[in-house]
């Protein structure tokens, strides 16, 4: 049976990544993007053009899609309203299957207050009727290499906690994965995480190590890091975020290892120094 699927921020890294990875595979998605100038030129693909808050435009943009990637939305005080907007538009359309990028530890109470949105809606989604699959993954490794001030000081609160952050390129590979036997994988959540877990110190060594240069990690108080922070204008949900990843790394909420990466590629995850190393 050929199914339509249809995958949201293909103009972005994730989206970008997942529909080459398709394509590769045989499979031509239909684009879901916002600004159609930069959706990606695949032979075939249909374009179709929604925001994740407009109801309307979502409908139309979804009607005969069988299986939706939905790439979480870019961080807004109004993001979860516009996930549930999105997912009412898929549901009334038919959508058959919705795989969704959450994250590692989604909960209503989990420390890194971005991921509460990310439970919510899975909630919203379990109700809608809709099959699903929850790709939890972890904090980007691709963040982590970018942590680094000018002064090779990665600042945060995250204590000697540690962190068992994920490629982003096999998040891409995970979801293509999924994509192609939706069925195999409905009504499953798969935590997505690198091989291992790392601590911060762990994490400034080995960009060290590939840099040529030191890098080491200063351990603020939660206090400091709203202060240290206060250079960027920014509104208070977004300070309370980026706080929070890092308190997040100091409770533990991210530092389970799953093997889930391997079990869907039939390959091992990237770690934070194969990663650096392809860059």
């Amino acid at each position: 049976m050929t199914r339509t699927v249809a995958v949201t921020g293909s103009t972005g890294a994730l989206g970008g990544m997942v529909v080459d990875l398709l394509g590769g595979a045989g499979v031509v998605p239909r684009l879901l993007v916002r600004d159609p100038s930069r959706a990606p030129d695949v032979p075939g693909a249909e374009v179709r053009v929604c925001e994740y808050g407009d109801a309307t435009a979502s409908r139309a943009a979804l009607e005969g899609v069988d299986v939706l990637l939905m790439v979480s939305g870019s961080e807004s005080a109004d993001r979860l309203q516009q996930h549930r907007t999105f997912l009412d538009a898929a549901a009334a359309v038919g959508v058959g299957h919705v795989v969704y990028t959450s994250f590692q530890g989604a909960a209503p109470n989990c420390t890194f207050t971005l991921g509460r949105d990310h439970h919510a809606t899975e909630e919203h989604l379990r109700a809608s009727g809709m099959a699903w699959t929850f790709l939890r993954d972890s904090f980007y490794a691709d963040f982590l290499a970018d942590l680094p001030d000018q002064e090779g000081v990665i600042r945060g609160p995250a204590g000697d906690g540690s962190v068992a952050a994920v490629a982003r390129a096999d998040v891409a590979e995970v979801a293509a994965v999924v994509l192609q036997d939706p069925d195999a994988h409905r009504g499953l959540t798969h935590d997505l995480t690198g091989p291992g877990s790392l601590t911060l110190d762990e994490v400034a060594g080995i960009i060290s190590e590939h840099r040529g240069t030191p890098v080491r990690y200063h351990a603020e108080t939660v206090e400091e890091a709203y202060a240290s922070r206060l250079r960027w204008p920014a509104p208070q949900w977004q300070y309370d975020a980026w706080v929070s990843t890092y308190t997040a790394i100091a409770r533990g909420e991210v530092a389970a290892v799953s093997d889930a990466v391997e079990r869907i590629t039939g390959r091992p995850a990237t770690s934070l120094a194969e990663l650096l190393g392809q860059r």
